[in-house]
């Protein structure tokens, strides 16, 4: 994975932060046993039936998540018949022209139908300010579910606010994002997307049986269980 970080940096496909913040996400999964944990794969699934039942579902995607997952991303995208479309925090010409060329072609070697926006902006997210605000109307704009992996705590709440259901892919459980979202999966980003790939489309879980309060603290609860059996295997 950060191999991948490595080679999309050089492409300028990265914020200067970008390791950064896969770095503070591979210590929580380290915490979570590098593993799924069963409240992750229950928000997988109440995730999955919430993109599935929407009228205009959207994945948004943002550097880390191109450069860790972009074939997951695909795929899922395609498995929900779904748009794509590139959002990210530090917005340059040139950082927009390597993401969505990345994108289209992970897109060609795939062979997947998936329509990739971002590149043509010609909307605002209402409250945020700059670059970071820009959207495309027929994408993040009018859809009624987003999927936003490692998402940043003022553009999720911004959507929330929109009125929008916010799926979260966040290793931790007590950021804004993870907070703020209408579901949060604590998890790695490229593990969750393959199990929403694994996962059937019918007789998954809906969404009133999801407790957003109660699986961040499961998500807690498993860390701090991690965090002893890494201190007794310390000290033995």
């Amino acid at each position: 994975m950060r191999h991948r970080l490595e080679v999309a940096a050089k492409k300028g496909m990265l914020a200067d932060s970008a390791m950064i913040a896969h770095g503070r996400g591979e210590a929580y999964d380290y915490l979570l046993g590098e593993r799924t944990i069963p409240s992750a794969h229950f928000a997988s699934q109440i995730a999955l039936q919430s993109l599935q039942q929407a009228e205009h579902p959207v994945l948004s995607v943002n550097g880390n998540v191109v450069a860790l997952a972009g074939d997951e991303v695909l795929q899922l995208a395609e498995k929900l018949n779904c748009p794509v479309e590139v959002n990210i925090f530090y917005r340059t010409p040139e950082r927009m022209h390597a993401l969505l060329s990345d994108l289209n072609e992970r897109k060609k070697r795939l062979g997947v139908e998936v329509e990739i926006l971002g590149e043509n902006p010609d909307a605002t997210i209402p409250g945020l300010k700059g670059p970071r605000a820009k959207c495309e109307s027929r994408g993040i704009l009018q859809a009624d579910v987003l999927l936003v992996p490692l998402e940043d705590g003022d553009r999720c709440e911004a959507l929330v606010a929109m009125g929008k259901t916010v799926i979260v892919i966040d290793l931790n459980p007590l950021s804004r994002s993870s907070r703020r979202g209408s579901i949060t999966i604590v998890d790695e980003l490229s593990r969750c997307l393959e199990n929403m790939l694994s996962m059937p489309m019918q007789d998954l879980p809906t969404s009133d049986s999801y407790n957003h309060s109660q699986s961040l603290q499961n998500a807690l609860n498993e860390i701090v269980d991690g965090m002893k059996y890494k201190f007794s295997e310390a000290k033995d």
